[in-house]
């Protein structure tokens, strides 16, 4: 366990994914707008992590504004968190967490400065401690659905970096190694970022999980030799009907794992279950750079002026997935009962 994302005396302080594994920085952030241009850089990314450091950027700003007016204070907040909001438009963790601030400052408008400040940093903490809880329960939940020696495929990262510290498909992972099950993890490489072979195959052998990395395009074959059991992915928002949107790539994954019979798992908290959001029609895709596709690690690989389409992510139909893993349960098909239930559990809870 360590941690991905924290405020510290007035700074947002978050570990640079863009280094690893050659290098482990810690990236300083002394606005909200220099948070919102981390997460667009993906020197932090994933979703419950994204949503984290959205909520300190919103802390940041309460801090920052504790000697304005009360009514100064509370604009200076919203406008952080519109800022923030606006970073990346497909996690739905992101708008979540900003928005839980944003009441939480409403209601704490008519406190003094520093007790505003204060409360919106507790918030904070509170979101990133939930995340933590949660991502353990998905982790038992999770584990409890593998059987010994399987060979499991996972895909982009949802490790510590993605979270509070502990993982969502991939805490399932540190589970079923913590129960002693034996399995053997397949990472995908996760073009074109490269998230699997940069951070998930790091964080496998951070916590000496058997492993073997392959490229995206080998998964069909090993599927085809009968050497895959299953298939765990995160989520970045999942819809109401149980529609996935996850890293571009993940549809592939899903239609292979239906041809060959084998279970597709999803693993995400509740916050990223979007139930005002219909289907994965209505889930918006972000498009990124070009030179994400055309360049590796600043290297060009592409023709200059060849025409390129970068969607970071996909959607993956209900139908395809067996189960998705959250803190509150295991949801299953009809998708649209099963969410609705967990998230109610959660949500009224809270």
């Amino acid at each position: 366990m360590f941690e991905t994302v924290w405020l510290d005396d007035r700074v947002v302080r978050l570990v640079d994914q863009t280094l690893l594994p050659h290098d482990v920085q810690v990236v300083s952030c002394a606005t909200p707008e220099e948070v919102a241009g981390a997460i667009r850089g993906l020197r932090v990314r994933g979703a419950p992590a994204i949503g984290m450091a959205a909520a300190y950027g919103v802390a940041l700003a309460a801090a920052r504004s504790a000697t304005l007016p009360r009514a100064d204070r509370l604009h200076a907040v919203e406008a952080a968190g519109a800022i923030l909001t606006s970073a990346r438009p497909t996690a739905v963790n992101l708008r979540w967490a900003v928005e839980r601030m944003l009441a939480a400052a409403r209601e704490a408008q008519e406190e003094d400065g520093n007790a505003f400040a204060a409360l919106l940093r507790r918030e904070a903490d509170s979101i990133a401690e939930e995340d933590r809880a949660a991502n353990r329960a998905i982790g038992q939940l999770g584990e409890a659905l593998i059987s010994p020696g399987e060979r499991i495929l996972t895909y982009c990262h949802t490790g510590g970096l993605a979270t509070a510290g502990y993982g969502t498909a991939f805490g399932i992972l540190r589970a079923a190694r913590e129960a002693g099950k034996g399995i053997h993890v397949f990472a995908c490489e996760t073009r074109p970022v490269l998230q699997g072979a940069r951070l998930t195959a790091w964080e496998l052998l951070q916590h000496r999980i058997p492993s073997t990395l392959i490229t995206d395009n080998a998964a069909g074959a090993l599927m085809a030799r009968g050497e895959l059991d299953r298939v765990i992915v995160g989520a970045d928002r999942i819809a109401a009907n149980g529609d996935v949107a996850n890293k571009i790539g993940t549809y592939t994954l899903a239609v292979l794992a239906r041809a060959h019979a084998l279970p597709f798992v999803v693993a995400a908290p509740v916050s990223t279950v979007d139930l005002a959001c219909p289907d994965g029609a209505a889930i918006p895709i972000e498009e990124r750079a070009a030179a994400e596709v055309t360049h590796v690690a600043g290297s060009r690989i592409a023709p200059e002026g060849v025409e390129v389409r970068n969607p970071a992510f996909d959607v993956t139909p209900h139908d395809l997935v067996t189960a998705i893993v959250t803190e509150a349960g295991v949801a299953t098909p009809p998708f649209d009962r099963s969410l609705a239930a967990l998230a109610g559990r959660v949500r009224g809870s809270g």
